[in-house]
């Protein structure tokens, strides 16, 4: 649906003169020309000053489209005024920009502006750079999927190094590569001002994935750093652990479907032994496996700060589970209270120290996925209990009467045949897997009288 509509204009207002959208003007005698930009900002009109502050935004606006040859968006006018503008997938394109950035450099009541999947290109955002020199108001600035390229990249790091007030910039999808990595880096070393910067879905790979390594061990402010959906591996992802190392700001890092395996993981791993901030990490999606998975946990083994930590979607199996579980739980300063590795399937082992850890701390929440066969099992103990309790015996009960002697122990062998002959309501696999639980050592008899507790 085409979200953009005619407004009629009033031929009695008059047109500003920003003349064609292709022509720079020239500065006047006396002006002065920032020499770090390649463009002289053509934002200006030939409207004064008083003219425009009488004008309301919506005129200015309807003006200032007539002017570029725009169609307005009705969007736009309707949500004036308030704080958070979202013109997301209303086709503005370069001219339309143009137009918003007249009305927005002295704007003071809009934070958020979200301006995703418009077609801007290097041009459009050309003209909300020179807005942004102006603007004092807008923190958030979405410029996600505009076919923003090497060029745009190199607008957006202007805005960055030329911006007080912005803290979240989001250009995901827009075709940056190495080089337009670069151009972001360099605009981020020691910038304390951005907290958020997401540049998801791009094709940032090795020395584009170094140049933020190295952006990382010098910025102070980055807080979310959002690299998924890109080709980081290798050199890249050493840099990135090696930034991490010195980084004392950043809390959240999202890795999702790059090349992280074995190699990346062990720094990484070596990375969450020295760093103090990170709360979430994001790793689905990628090469661990269970080596890699032991790799990470060298670091996790000791780390006091991670909160969050996400895998699925890696070819992780049971064992890497089993590893990284135990790892969080053995390290009492373990921060970590959420864990997704939903699409590893465990085993009755791993649910039951997953229990026993939650007893201990009630806030872990770890999502994986069990076969039916597993649960069964588990519930293998609690059943026979029951079928024990409608009996009026306990556990030791059962055992005593099968050790005639008084040895303590009960052969497996005596057992199984005694819980088949009193049809006690397990399957052969629950069966099975009770007196794996019961003779853990696999010696072939039970010493039951460790089970006095569950009496």
């Amino acid at each position: 649906m085409d979200h953009r509509e005619e407004e009629k204009q009033s031929p009695d207002q008059t047109i500003l003169s920003t003349g064609s959208p292709d022509r720079v003007e020239e500065p006047t005698q006396g002006q002065e020309v920032d020499s770090g930009d390649e463009w002289d900002t053509d934002l200006e009109t030939d409207i004064g000053t008083h003219q425009k502050q009488c004008w309301s935004g919506a005129e200015l606006y309807l003006q200032a489209c007539q002017s570029t040859g725009c169609v307005p968006v009705s969007s736009f006018l309707r949500h004036l005024g308030g704080a958070d503008l979202d013109l997301s997938h209303y086709g503005v394109g370069p001219l339309g920009a143009k137009a918003l950035a007249v009305v927005l450099q002295n704007d003071l009541t809009i934070t958020d502006l979200e301006l995703e999947d418009n077609a801007l290109q290097a041009e459009g955002t050309r003209h909300l750079m020179e807005m942004l020199q102006i603007n004092m108001s807008i923190q958030s600035l979405n410029l996600s999927d505009n076919q923003l390229h090497l060029k745009g990249a190199d607008f957006v790091s202007k805005i960055i190094s030329g911006n007080f007030y912005i803290r979240s910039i989001k250009v995901s999808g827009n075709g940056f590569d190495d080089s337009a990595a670069e151009y972001l880096a360099d605009a981020l070393e020691g910038n304390y001002i951005i907290k958020e910067l997401d540049l998801s879905h791009n094709m940032i790979g090795d020395t584009g994935g170094q140049h933020l390594g190295h952006m990382l061990a010098t910025n102070t402010g980055l807080e979310v750093l959002n690299l998924s959906w890109n080709h980081l591996c290798m050199g890249s992802a050493a840099a990135l652990s090696d930034g991490l190392k010195a980084n004392s700001t950043l809390k959240q890092l999202l890795l999702s479907r790059n090349g992280f395996g074995h190699i990346e993981a062990k720094s990484l791993g070596q990375a969450l032994k020295l760093n103090s901030t990170l709360v979430l990490l994001d790793l689905s999606r990628n090469l661990i496996d269970n080596e890699a998975a032991a790799l990470l946990c060298q670091g996790l083994a000791t780390n006091e700060a991670l909160r969050v930590l996400k895998l699925s979607h890696n070819p992780l199996t049971n064992i890497g589970a089993l590893s990284l579980l135990k790892t969080v739980t053995q390290n009492t300063n373990s921060a970590v209270e959420e864990m997704d590795i939903s699409t590893v399937f465990v085993c009755e082992t791993f649910v039951e120290l997953l229990d026993k850890a939650r007893q201990r701390r009630p806030g872990l929440a770890v999502r994986h996925s069990v076969m039916s066969s597993v649960t069964r099992n588990i519930s293998a103990l609690r059943v026979f209990q029951k079928f024990l309790k409608e009996r009026n015996e306990s556990i030791v009960d059962f055992f005593q009467a099968l050790d005639e002697e008084g040895t303590m122990k009960v052969p497996t062998a005596a057992f199984r045949k005694a819980v088949k002959e009193a049809n006690a309501p397990l399957d052969q696999r629950q069966l099975e897997w009770l007196i794996k639980k019961f003779d853990e050592n696999c010696k072939f008899s039970i010493i039951y009288s460790q089970f006095a507790e569950l009496s």
